[in-house]
């Protein structure tokens, strides 16, 4: 059974290239392009993990992260959350870890450790 990730990202290209990477492994992924609407996913859906664009549109990542952790659905308080960021300043993977995210990556996005972060928490469908 394929494992649901949610992307939430507003970049067409980052969102393809992820999609690619991850569907390649087996993975399902569901897709948001806004913060409000990755929120609303991620609490309607089952999600195995969330990869979280943290400059969006509408709010940005730290209050997703914040607000899934603060959710009605007891999952998405240990739901692991995978921040992906241009911030590459001083701070930023600090405060990324501190608003409820597990894993700090910056871009431009590194397929190879893109595959690695995400099967440390979620092993792909198509290893055995």
């Amino acid at each position: 059974m394929a494992h649901n990730i949610l992307y939430i990202e507003d970049n067409p290209d980052n969102m393809m290239l992820v999609k690619r990477a991850l569907e390649s492994r087996g993975y399902k992924l569901m897709e948001a392009v806004n913060g409000e609407s990755g929120v609303a996913v991620a609490q309607s859906q089952e999600v195995d993990l969330i990869l979280l664009d943290i400059n969006l549109p509408d709010i940005d990542g730290y209050e997703v992260a914040r607000r899934l952790r603060a959710s009605d659905k007891a999952s998405l308080a240990y739901t692991p959350i995978i921040a992906i960021t241009a911030n590459a300043l001083k701070g930023d993977a600090e405060k990324a870890l501190s608003a409820g995210c597990d894993v700090y990556m910056s871009k431009p996005i590194n397929i190879r450790e893109l595959w690695a972060r995400v099967e440390a928490f979620v092993p792909a469908p198509d290893s055995k």
